[in-house]
């Protein structure tokens, strides 16, 4: 497992890439918690803004070019979608993208044989990307990851050992704990799906305890 690195509260920029299924249970989890973010898709502000107002006060829409400039950016996107959000992204140098798509059914030859958030991370040249948020179904990343005497689990997997701690940090204040598989082509794998075969770690609801 990885070793996260405990940072300061620097306040970072977050925006949610994506406001279907996935999107909106992962604005729900910043609602819960008070963390402002913006959420964005190839609709305009004003089509989302109804599910931003019933989830909560903190979530704003915004036109996806301005979403796409903050620090942190989730995917949660469809991810043949993701060639399209890497053009209207511009400069990703520094930036943090979290990789919350799943490559189901795509062909492994289409990737180049490589593992689906690495074809991400080619697309995104500069950015510092880190796989996360993938592994559990909407409507149970939606709900309240505090239960059982512990929290849910959230699988982290990345190249770029300071964006893993920044995602980590993310991950326990919107109260999850965070666990790291290591690198994206190695424990990564763990949760990268291959053509028609989800990964092992992919659907498994884990929580730890404190």
């Amino acid at each position: 497992m990885g070793t996260f690195v405990r940072i300061g509260s620097n306040r970072m920029s977050y925006a949610i890439i994506g406001f279907g299924a996935v999107g909106q249970a992962l604005a729900r989890a910043f609602a819960r918690t008070g963390v402002a973010v913006t959420v964005a898709s190839r609709r305009p502000p004003e089509a989302l803004a109804p599910q931003a107002r019933a989830i909560g006060p903190t979530i704003a829409p915004r036109p996806l070019r301005d979403a796409l400039a903050a620090e942190t950016i989730i995917l949660a996107i469809p991810f043949a979608a993701y060639p399209e959000i890497a053009k209207a992204g511009g400069d990703w140098q520094g930036r943090i993208v979290i990789d919350a798509t799943n490559a189901f059914g795509v062909p492994s030859e289409e990737l180049g044989g490589r593992p689906s958030s690495v074809a991400i991370a080619q697309a995104l040249p500069g950015a510092r990307l880190v796989k996360g948020f993938n592994h559990l179904p909407a409507g149970v990343l939606a709900s309240d990851p505090a239960g059982h005497g512990g929290r849910r689990v959230v699988f982290l997997s990345g190249d770029d050992d300071g964006a893993t701690a920044r995602v980590a940090a993310l991950v326990e204040r919107l109260g999850f704990a965070p666990v790291g598989l290591g690198r994206l082509e190695e424990g990564g794998l763990l949760v990268q799906a291959r053509g028609h075969t989800w990964a092992p770690l992919i659907f498994q609801d884990l929580v730890k305890f404190t």
